[in-house]
């Protein structure tokens, strides 16, 4: 048997050890489970493994873990959800990101799909305002209704309460760090382009378009986030 073998054998062990003493106690929901280290003790194996059996076991919903506080069984109950304060505090620009490429191409499609006239002409009007930015405080402004416009025009009210909770996240996690030096956005701003490919996209009922051109704009976005010289997006 090879390392990786060995590895995977241990994990598997840990997951049935772990599996098998929460069935013999039967633990009523929401009962704390003991810290890390005196679980792996009283199971034998190592805390990394253990580590790893749990997160199996939180991904199937039976336990749930709370930074802070610990381990819990059952599902994670309603009232545990983190607030968009403790989100804004335990999250990162690359998660933010990594979030926005997953749910704003989506609603872009959902955008290309529903929009009425009305709603191209405010994304338009937007689009207008962006360029005409003579600050990047005007600039974000108008960048985010932008965004907001589609969302809106997703006509998904649900959809759009996720976008403002993932947009009021990004305002503070992400937009400090994409000001630079520069007093405005430069006349060959990679958003500028980029905007009107999804907006075109959109008015053209083009939802694979839709949902592309914002793909590659975030990646783009992306992109400058790590460069020495950051610009707002």
């Amino acid at each position: 048997m090879d390392k990786s073998e060995k590895a995977l054998g241990s994990r598997d062990a840990a997951l049935v050890q772990l599996r098998a003493w929460l069935t013999s106690r039967d633990f009523p929901p929401n009962t704390r489970l003991p810290a890390e280290r005196e679980l792996s003790d009283l199971l034998g194996v190592s805390r990394g493994d253990l580590r790893k059996a749990l997160a199996v076991l939180e991904s199937e919903g039976q336990l749930w873990r709370h930074v802070g506080k610990g381990t819990f069984t059952g599902a994670r109950p309603i009232d545990d959800i983190m607030s968009l304060s403790e989100i804004e505090r335990e999250t990162n620009p690359a998660e933010v990101m990594r979030t926005r490429l997953l749910i704003e191409p989506m609603i872009a499609r959902e955008a290309a799909f529903n929009a009425t006239s009305a709603d191209v002409e405010a994304l338009r009007r937007c689009i207008d305002l962006t360029h005409k930015a003579s600050t990047w405080r005007q600039y974000e402004t108008a960048d985010n209704e932008l965004h907001r416009r589609i969302a809106e025009a997703a006509d998904n009210r649900l959809l759009l309460a996720l976008f403002d909770a993932l947009n009021s996240v990004r305002r503070a996690v992400v937009w400090g760090r994409l000001r630079s030096n520069v007093s405005q956005p430069p006349a060959d701003h990679h958003s500028f382009a980029e905007h009107d490919r999804i907006v075109r996209a959109i008015e053209e009922r083009d939802l694979d378009g839709a949902g592309q051109a914002m793909q590659a704009h975030l990646r783009s976005v992306e992109q400058k986030l790590v460069e020495p010289r950051i610009v707002a997006a």
